[in-house]
């Protein structure tokens, strides 16, 4: 089959799912577009039709960012939609590429954990859409969490790559990496200082740019880690939708939290409330390189 026949069956395959789906919740296509709009996706009507009719097929940033949007309002999961694409023969704007937060020694760190899995620095993947979910325990630490991600590559082919855990100006044990779905965990390494932990995650099919895959993948601090009570997100280049879903033990609800957005320019924290919630969800969308996170605190002294 030659590309070009490759990329036609693709655009076929999801405008029918993306017929079906609108069918399925009842919206005409210009609901839709109204609600897209809402969000600040102005993808065109026209646009939608094409997509629907698997004329065209959504390509490039902002369509791709739309498409998030939709899988959202259809109540489909994440990247079922985006996974029909297959091939295409773009990537769209990729921005610049860059160790997410303002330090040094810890990129130094970083490009460490890099040399020893084996994996060049900087990666040449990104992340479309990532979501983060991290539950609390009891004891007001984060117990365990889960990340889900639509990987692509933006140049040559990505085999594998190395998902790590930072932990700035503080040294832990490594905690427990477990591949979920997409891939296998094909190395381990953790850094002398101990602010550095990290894995090597062996995709199931090799990604040749601009292919995209979604990999999925959980961390877990057992009983005796030491106490943590922040969490969140790192990007190294721009994602189209990052959230950080934080779940506290209806026990352990904090007294204090604190947004953080940190970037290579600087941080900038807000205060936020629980308002009668059990969770806290951060969204940012066309976010990156940065960080997004939240740190909590008690008034009982645990």
């Amino acid at each position: 089959m030659s590309m070009e026949s490759g990329i036609r069956k693709a655009a076929e395959g999801f405008a029918g799912s993306f017929r079906d789906a609108i069918n399925e919740r009842g919206l005409t296509l210009a609901r839709l577009h109204e609600q897209l709009k809402v969000r600040g996706n102005r993808v065109s009507m026209a646009t939608l039709s094409y997509w629907r009719s698997g004329a065209r097929r959504p390509e490039g940033a902002q369509s791709m960012a739309a498409l998030g949007d939709i899988e959202e309002l259809l109540n489909l999961e994440p990247g079922a939609l985006t996974a029909l694409l297959g091939t295409t023969n773009r990537t769209g704007p990729l921005g610049p590429n860059q160790f997410p937060l303002d330090e040094r020694e810890l990129e130094e760190a970083v490009k460490d954990a890099f040399a020893a899995l084996g994996a060049e620095y900087p990666d040449t993947s990104r992340e479309l859409t990532t979501h983060s979910v991290t539950d609390v325990g009891a004891d007001g630490n984060i117990a365990f969490s889960m990340t889900r991600s639509i990987l692509q590559s933006t140049v040559g082919t990505v085999s594998s790559l190395p998902l790590l855990e930072l932990n700035p100006g503080m040294s832990t044990p490594p905690p427990v990496f477990t591949a979920v779905s997409g891939g296998r965990i094909a190395a381990h390494y953790s850094h002398p200082n101990g602010e550095v932990h990290g894995v090597l995650f062996e995709l199931d099919v090799p990604l040749t740019a601009p292919e995209t895959s979604i990999v999925e993948w959980s961390v877990e601090y057992p009983t005796g880690f030491p106490p943590q009570r922040e969490t969140g997100h790192a990007l190294a280049r721009q994602c189209r939708e990052l959230l950080v879903w934080t779940r506290f033990h209806p026990d352990a609800l904090p007294d204090r939290l604190e947004e953080r957005v940190e970037t290579p320019r600087g941080l900038t924290t807000t205060e936020l409330f629980l308002e009668g919630r059990t969770s806290v969800h951060q969204v940012r969308r066309a976010f990156g390189p940065g960080a997004l996170g939240l740190s909590w605190s008690f008034d009982d002294g645990r």
